[in-house]
């Protein structure tokens, strides 16, 4: 018997009863069945899992609705699907089908088939292990393409020809690769060359498909594994032009500079280290992404890249849009980092003022805390030494901000004094002046020239208005 949680044993016996009272065969496929055999099925993040009849996927789905007592049932006759939520799962039904593609196109023609048409359209073998779930099978193993023992080899395989199986749908070399980075296994040989050959193939794909496999290879314990495969089988480079261009060293009177490319991928890996947020993930893949055009060698100096944070920051809402990234302040927030991710390191020397800091904390916000893990991460040097400087270093920084800002309270400053107080006070109507007077009240309090408060701040503006009167 399956040795799985009570609660899913008892669903898919339930499951099992129902298709058997309508003569259908039923079975559990894929991600389910593969996390059992690598011991991650009992885990609390289980929310959706598959299944294929033999049969009316649809019908299957009423009549579990039924038997679960669930009102809850999504019907998409287009596809022959059918949704059943239950609980805290999204129980997913489609009947058993057989597919073929035409060149241009990933929208497959579609026929019903046997249990074995459908796991030949799976796309890795990994994917294609199935349980029978009626009563007088229940619990039994199919594995036509030696999944199990790939599972055992840490091999991602497909089942059938690689190349079939990518032409038939480019979005798998995306999977597995995806796949590759989320269990650290190998891509057979013959698969990985298939994914070289096939690469172009996946300009026929959304972009929306496409980052949504990206974001799960960003999403890893150790992203860097994906990213790799992705530069070395050519896909990298069919969406993500920018990040390739990254890769190289140049050498001039004997001075190299550091392969951009793979400082990204090691910095990427430091921070989803440091942090599961996605889009801090997101800003360090982009922090030195404008390194490229920037480059230049200065003689006595060596290689500088002076404006890359500025340049890489403009560049960013032109890349997410491309890729299908969100427009909104997830994107505003890598925007940030990016823009300042220099910026911290200009304030490790024991003499920096307070206003460098006050404009640092004003510019960061809430996202300080997240600006100074970017930069901790960037620190990648091979020499050891070098990595114990610039980390006691950037102690004393943090340090030094929370000293600032619990003496000036700087983060999401807002000025104190408003535009209408500033027209009533120097008798002014709306215009630039009053905007220029507001930008002085906040410079003279960042700067340190007076207090952050309100008081402070309007014995300044009648300071600015006896100017005015004098002119």
């Amino acid at each position: 018997m399956l040795d799985i949680p009570p609660k899913h044993k008892e669903l898919f016996q339930q499951i099992g009863e129902a298709a058997e009272s309508i003569d259908q065969q039923v079975y559990v496929v894929g991600g389910y069945v593969r996390d059992f055999y690598l011991k991650r099925s009992d885990s609390s993040d289980v929310t959706d899992i598959d299944f294929v009849t033999v049969g009316s996927g649809i019908e299957l789905a009423k009549k579990v609705a039924k038997k679960l007592g669930s009102n809850q049932v999504s019907i998409f006759k287009q596809f022959g699907t059918a949704q059943v939520k239950h609980k805290n799962l999204d129980l997913e039904f489609v009947g058993a089908r057989r597919e073929s593609y035409r060149k241009n196109s990933r929208k497959p023609l579609i026929e019903d088939g046997s249990l074995q048409d459908d796991q030949l359209r799976r796309d890795l073998t990994i994917n294609a292990l199935s349980w029978s779930l009626n009563p007088d099978t229940f619990g039994t193993l199919y594995d036509p393409f030696n999944g199990i023992r790939d599972l055992q080899n840490k091999l991602i395989r497909t089942p059938i020809n690689p190349e079939k199986t990518f032409d038939d749908d480019p979005l798998r070399m995306m999977r597995a690769v995806r796949f590759a980075t989320q269990l650290n296994f190998k891509i057979e040989g013959e698969t990985f060359a298939a994914i070289k050959k096939m690469a172009p193939r996946l300009a026929i794909i959304s972009k929306e498909r496409i980052i949504d496999e990206l974001n799960k290879i960003v999403s890893s314990p150790k992203p860097s594994i994906g990213f790799a495969k992705l530069l070395d089988t050519g896909l990298l480079k069919q969406f993500f032009p920018e990040m390739v261009d990254l890769l190289g060293v140049d050498e001039k009177n004997g001075q190299r500079h550091k392969d951009n490319f793979w400082h990204t991928l090691k910095v990427l890996d430091n921070t989803a280290r440091l942090s599961d947020d996605l889009w801090l993930r997101w800003a360090a893949i982009m922090h030195d992404i404008a390194k490229p055009p920037t480059k230049k060698y200065v003689k006595g100096v060596g290689w500088t890249f002076h404006g890359h944070d500025a340049l890489g920051a403009k560049w960013v809402p032109r890349i997410f849009k491309r890729l299908g990234l969100p427009l909104d302040e997830r994107m505003k927030y890598v925007q940030k980092l990016v823009r300042l991710h220099l910026r911290p390191i200009a304030l490790v020397s024991d003499e920096v003022s307070d206003s460098a800091v006050r404009r640092l904390i004003f510019e960061a916000g809430d996202d300080i805390e997240d600006l100074m893990t970017l930069c901790r991460a960037d620190i990648t040097s091979k020499n050891e030494w070098r990595v114990k400087k610039y980390r006691n270093n950037f102690d004393r920084v943090e340090k030094k901000i929370v000293e600032v800002e619990e003496k000036d309270r700087i983060r999401n400053w807002k000025n104190p004094i408003s535009g209408e107080e500033i027209m009533e006070v120097l008798g002014v109507k709306p215009g630039p002046v009053v905007g220029r007077v507001k930008d002085r009240i906040k410079d003279a309090i960042l700067d340190g020239e007076i207090p952050n408060n309100y008081d402070e701040a309007y014995n300044y503006l009648l300071r600015i208005k006896s100017e005015y009167e004098s002119q």
